[in-house]
């Protein structure tokens, strides 16, 4: 068995659009209304992979979902053509490109079976996420169909909102060593809702047989959430043994620091002071949105939006941090614009899983080569541009229907994965 881990990026899809669905992300309500470009979108995200893979790190690729979901407007007794604008709006919404947001993983290191846990995420808090899970639960019980291996879970039941991996981080020395898992819950943020239930949490933490002892809860601060921080993932981030944190990210940062290195005393806490980096420069330029990597050399890198160097005072700390004898030795500007537009960066569009790729579907795991195939396919079928207003047009659904369908074929998956 080789254990390591790999990031599964979601593939933006062809109705990647600015329909601004978001409450309480600044940047999807700032660029409300603007026209998208989902091909130049989906080839963003294919070349992030591609350094990804460069860096000799292992990459996954999660699918677009089927748009206009129409078994979900079925069930609201509409259609694409009669559905009101918001109502259509979330039915074309690209949104599953966030694979932080699909699932919570647990390593089978940390689980009491020694298989590694997925609880696919709920999302009942916003209404154009909240149709995501049926589709998403379809592809991870193919990715990770050995149930030596693997346990795939249905997502915990509402009322209980469950964002996933956004929300979570784990703690280890090393990968394949058990960790400290922490789940990040909100209370609320002025006039935003907070989005991670405890409840959820901790019936994930049920769920996935981990030690009481090696699970941490730790609310996310109310300031954070009121500035735009919507997802733990904005303010903080971890990997290893190193947390890579805004010093405004939790409620009580000292109990959760003490609790922390009490579970685990080799960990290094890199914290940003707000004298330094402002929550609003943080939250703008997604500092901490970023892939938190170990290379194959042992060295961390932070693989971060291109927007870390264009704001001052971010890009003023990083460089004082790296110059530094700390564990982050490395910067990886990558641009992401496109997913940035609509309040996802680097981490956002990713999901890690810890696990020994041979037991993965080799469908979902991607090369170079891959990634060439799908980005001509991109090329050939994504729009290159989508306005809010043509969200309706029968043209425009069609061909969103046939890029979709040209990749699952491709990729030799129609047959496991139905519109």
């Amino acid at each position: 068995m080789s254990v390591t881990e790999i990031n599964f990026d979601g593939l933006i899809g062809p109705s990647h659009n600015y329909a601004g669905l978001s409450l309480g992300n600044l940047a999807s309500a700032r660029n409300a209304g603007q026209v998208s470009q989902p091909r130049a979108a989906a080839l963003q995200g294919i070349e992030k992979m591609r350094g990804n893979i460069r860096l000799g790190l292992k990459q996954g690729i999660f699918l677009p979902q089927w748009r206009p979901d129409g078994a979900w407007l079925a069930r609201l007794g509409t259609d694409v053509g009669d559905a009101e604008p918001h109502i259509r709006a979330a039915a074309m919404s690209a949104s599953s490109m966030w694979a932080a947001n699909a699932a919570t993983v647990s390593p089978a290191a940390d689980a009491a079976d020694g298989r590694t846990h997925l609880t696919v995420a709920n999302l009942v808090t916003m209404p154009h996420r909240s149709h995501e899970w049926p589709q998403t639960l379809a592809q991870l019980r193919v990715a990770f169909s050995d149930a030596r291996a693997f346990v795939v879970h249905d997502p915990v039941p509402p009322p209980f909102g469950d964002e996933g991996a956004a929300n979570h981080m784990r703690l280890t020395e090393r990968h394949d060593l058990p960790g400290v898992e922490i789940f990040v819950y909100g209370q609320s943020g002025g006039p935003f809702p907070a989005r991670q239930h405890v409840e959820a949490s901790r019936a994930v933490a049920r769920l996935h047989g981990l030690a009481p002892a090696r699970a941490l809860f730790v609310q996310q601060s109310e300031e954070a959430i009121a500035a735009g921080a919507f997802h733990n993932d904005v303010v903080a981030v971890a990997n290893e043994r190193v947390l890579f944190t805004h010093e405004l990210a939790f409620a009580d940062k000292a109990l959760f620091h003490a609790h922390l290195r009490e579970a685990l005393p080799c960990v290094e806490i890199v914290e940003v002071p707000a004298s330094a980096v402002s929550l609003a420069d943080a939250i703008k330029s997604y500092l901490f949105n970023a892939q938190l990597v170990t290379l194959p050399d042992g060295a961390m890198a932070l693989i971060l939006p291109t927007e870390a160097q264009e704001t001052p005072a971010v890009w003023s700390w990083l460089q004082q941090m790296v110059a530094g004898n700390g564990p982050i030795r490395r910067l990886v500007p990558v641009d992401v614009r496109q997913s940035m537009a609509n309040g996802g960066g680097p981490a956002c569009l990713r999901l890690r899983v810890v696990a020994d790729p041979a037991n993965i579907d080799p469908r979902f795991l991607v090369d170079e080569a891959k990634l060439d195939d799908i980005a001509g396919i991109v090329s050939d079928y994504w729009p290159e541009s989508i306005a809010p207003d043509d969200l309706g047009d029968t043209r425009l659904i069609a061909r969103i229907e046939q890029s979709w369908l040209a990749l699952v074929d491709h990729l030799q998956l129609s047959g496991d994965l139905a519109p």
